[in-house]
């Protein structure tokens, strides 16, 4: 268990060493100045009397509007920009875990200590999601704080959009960990990774494609990818809804939640568990 956590550790002083944890950091430093500096809000008896957006003036009709429903509706759309900037983020400083791991020297040295190889995968898996999750709440609730100074209105619901991306986050890390496994490139890792969470958002239209393809034979491997892979169109609406407290739009309606967060879980769970066999079985 000491060795697991030290393994843990070891993945937030790496990243410390290699500059890593600074640039994730400072990227999300800059994502939360430029949304300060770029929303301005004049608050007067409990409704907006003015906003700028970008240097832009908000057009109200010359009508105060209340200010509970104008920040309700704007942390529900950020909550979707910050869906796919946690995401990439967070793959961007983690991917490269395995490929480092595995390196000649490092992998000996690590091999040589008094814990197994499916634990050291896996303390390396917790260590990239506990460095992932420190950087959402720095995010998202230096975010939320920004919010409620500026308007004085409190949400907690922008703050449940981090669980939903730090979902996503240990789902599409568990794929990037098996690629990791069994190329040993970071960059391999990150393309194939990224190539998932396009590809899977664009089979959240499966049932139009699998009309307009040729064959009844192509038509079910659409239908067999879209359950396979994990859903990252389904889970940013699912971020959006959540903030906004509604329910899933029309074009999910067809997709229950327990399908879509299950099946994305058990693509995870999959990729984990057979980057685990692949890594306790490869010759060092």
């Amino acid at each position: 268990m000491r060795a697991m956590a030290a393994s843990v550790q070891e993945v937030f002083r790496e990243a410390a060493a290699r500059w890593t944890l600074i640039a994730y950091f400072a990227l999300s430093s800059l994502f939360i100045l430029v949304f300060a500096a770029a929303v301005n809000l004049d608050v007067v008896d409990g409704a907006l009397a003015g906003a700028r957006i970008f240097g832009k003036p908000l057009e109200a009709g010359g009508e105060s509007v209340s200010i509970d429903k104008i920040v309700l509706g704007f942390e529900s759309g950020f909550s979707g920009f910050l869906f796919l900037v946690g995401t990439f983020l967070a793959l961007f400083a983690t991917a490269h875990l395995v490929p480092r791991l595995q390196e000649k020297g490092t992998i000996d040295l690590y091999l040589s200590r008094p814990v197994g190889r499916v634990p050291l995968l896996l303390s390396r898996y917790a260590g990239g999601l506990l460095l992932a999750a420190a950087n959402l709440v720095y995010l998202i609730g230096t975010m939320w704080l920004l919010i409620v100074w500026k308007t004085r209105v409190l949400h907690p619901r922008f703050l449940l959009s981090g669980a939903v991306i730090l979902f996503t986050i240990a789902v599409l890390m568990a794929f990037a960990f098996l690629v990791g496994v069994v190329t040993s490139s970071t960059g391999v890792s990150l393309m194939t990774t990224y190539a998932i969470f396009f590809f899977s958002a664009i089979l959240v239209a499966h049932g139009k494609i699998s009309a307009a393809v040729s064959t009844e034979t192509a038509a079910r491997i659409v239908d067999g990818l879209y359950w396979i892979l994990p859903k990252t169109a389904e889970l940013g609406a699912a971020t959006v809804a959540l903030v906004a407290g509604r329910d899933m739009p029309a074009d999910f309606s067809n997709v229950t939640p327990l399908a879509v967060f299950g099946s994305t879980a058990l693509f995870g769970a999959a990729s984990l568990g057979l980057a685990s066999w692949l890594f306790s079985r490869k010759d060092f």
